[in-house]
């Protein structure tokens, strides 16, 4: 029996076996002298693993977005002619068939010929020559030609002109817009031509991790395809009482803006619509409006050209755990009535301040927004059922709903900001335990801050000398013994807090102060 040995043959040996035929062949295509040769490294490969590509849907998708172009008629002063030529001006007395006189009017004298041309050409007075305004994104939802963008893209323009990926330039118009929830609708006509669009997800079913695509017009870049997960969901930014946003990690920049952002089965689940940025450019925290709204905004665009949404009218704030707890709510859930509105829905139905809006026909509400986003999506006009917490005990109102008018911000969580420190310290009444000194109102509504403690927890709270206290635990009161009375009855029924209600210039608010150290 033989035995095989395992032998790996030296260069040496390898160039020793090579035939005379292989020798030249390498002389002749490296042009080297056939006693100095090559090594050649074989390429690399390595198996791919079993992740998916993002190919296929974007082969699908991207014929359906567009970049969006804005243009903006300059405004000229209606009392000025900058296109008017007056260089005649002080020649005015010379005869009428003088040349000089003639030269004037035909090429640009205060009444010439040209003049008025170039009145012509500027178009309307007071209006001026159209001029690049913005660039965005935007994605085609109808195979007749209506496409979604942001409001802040088309705002206050004038012409708008949609670019297909393959580079066809199309005049679009607006069909109607939402600054609320920052969308916009634009229609393109191109006679019989039917254009690649793409429907909306049901957002309700994306987890945070999965897989996203944004295609867009990034720095006027056009077509770029970037891909990434969804990181949350829910996100509060601060741009409206609506604020409901999907955070996606895939890269977001200017440009991107009225983009769809795509799963993984080319449906649209959000419109990238604002990024997180010191810099300006991308790090990996954009914002998009989930599929859910915009379809609903967009339907009401396309067919009324408006959006119009439930009201309530009252001023709202969060629940906190010390608001919670000064009112006996055994969670911080829900939304504080600041003030309602006069002659509102709310008004007329008897919702007070200090109610806590706990549910809106039977289904709980968790904040603020919660609470405005619900309102908004009732049909005005339908009846609806408010649960408030009131004095200790839940109770309910029915009440119509009424339109939200196209300025009102009543909706939306009540916001302060700070105030320079003013007001008079004379005829002051102690609350040292709160760290409060007050005194009488001049008009005789609740009592004045004197003056506030800065170690106290009513200075850790925002409570400012000059603001004033207008109720506590939603019974009013007008001097320092009434303040003690509500919050000795408070102590009485086992609460540690008492809730103050704070007006100032900046408007009305609620602040639970701990009261555990009253006497």
């Amino acid at each position: 029996m033989s035995t095989i040995k395992n032998h790996r043959p030296s260069l040496k040996t390898v160039l020793k076996t090579s035939t005379v035929a292989g020798l030249a062949a390498v002389m002749l295509s490296t042009g080297l002298p056939a006693q100095i040769t090559q090594s050649f490294a074989e390429a690399v490969s390595v198996q791919a693993p079993a992740v998916p590509s993002f190919a296929n849907v974007v082969d699908a998708v991207t014929p359906a977005v567009v970049s969006v172009r804005v243009q903006a008629r300059e405004r000229q002063d209606a009392d000025s002619d900058t296109y008017t030529f007056d260089f005649g001006r002080g020649f005015e007395d010379l005869p009428d068939d003088h040349p000089l006189k003639r030269f004037f009017r035909e090429f640009g004298g205060p009444d010439g010929d040209r003049a008025d041309r170039w009145r012509d050409r500027r178009g309307p007075r007071g209006e001026g020559r159209l001029r690049p305004r913005a660039q965005g994104s935007g994605f085609f939802i109808t195979e007749d030609g209506y496409l979604v963008t942001n409001n802040h893209v088309v705002s206050d323009g004038s012409a708008f002109t949609v670019i297909l990926n393959d580079g066809t330039e199309l005049e679009a118009k607006l069909v109607g817009k939402d600054s609320r929830t920052d969308l916009a609708v634009l229609k393109v006509d191109a006679g019989n031509r039917k254009f690649t669009y793409v429907s909306f997800a049901d957002d309700s079913k994306v987890r945070v991790g999965d897989w996203v695509v944004a295609v867009g017009n990034p720095f006027g870049l056009g077509g770029t395809v970037t891909a990434g997960i969804v990181s949350a969901r829910g996100r509060d930014i601060g741009s409206g009482p609506y604020d409901d946003y999907l955070q996606v990690d895939a890269a977001v920049n200017r440009g991107n803006s009225g983009g769809p952002t795509f799963n993984l089965s080319g449906e649209v689940v959000g419109i990238n619509t604002a990024i997180f940025s010191p810099s300006g450019g991308n790090i990996g925290i954009a914002f998009a409006i989930p599929s859910s709204v915009a379809k609903d905004v967009v339907d009401a665009l396309i067919k009324d050209g408006e959006v119009s949404r439930g009201w309530l009218g009252v001023q709202i704030q969060p629940v906190t755990k010390d608001i919670a707890e000064s009112l006996g709510l055994s969670e911080a859930k829900g939304a504080l009535v600041v003030e309602p509105q006069a002659g509102s829905p709310g008004d007329k139905a008897g919702i007070k301040k200090g109610d806590v809006v706990t549910a809106l026909n039977g289904e709980p509400i968790k904040d603020p927004r919660d609470l405005a986003r619900k309102v908004a999506a009732l049909r005005p006009g339908s009846s609806s059922e408010v649960t408030l917490w009131r004095n200790g005990k839940s109770e309910s109102v029915k009440l119509e709903i009424g339109t939200l008018p196209k300025e009102s911000t009543d909706n939306a969580p009540d916001s302060r900001d700070e105030r320079s420190d003013q007001g008079q310290t004379t005829g002051e009444e102690a609350l040292a335990d709160l760290g409060l000194a007050v005194m009488p109102s001049d008009d005789g509504k609740g009592v004045t801050i004197a003056s506030v403690d800065p170690d106290s927890d009513a200075s850790d709270r925002g409570l400012k000398e000059g603001e004033k206290i207008v109720s506590v635990n939603n019974q009013e009161v007008k001097s320092a013994d009434d303040i003690l009375k509500v919050i000795n009855n408070a102590k009485k029924e086992g609460r540690s807090k008492a809730l103050f209600q704070i007006e100032a210039d900046e408007g009305s608010r609620f602040v639970a102060l701990p009261i555990t150290q009253q006497g």
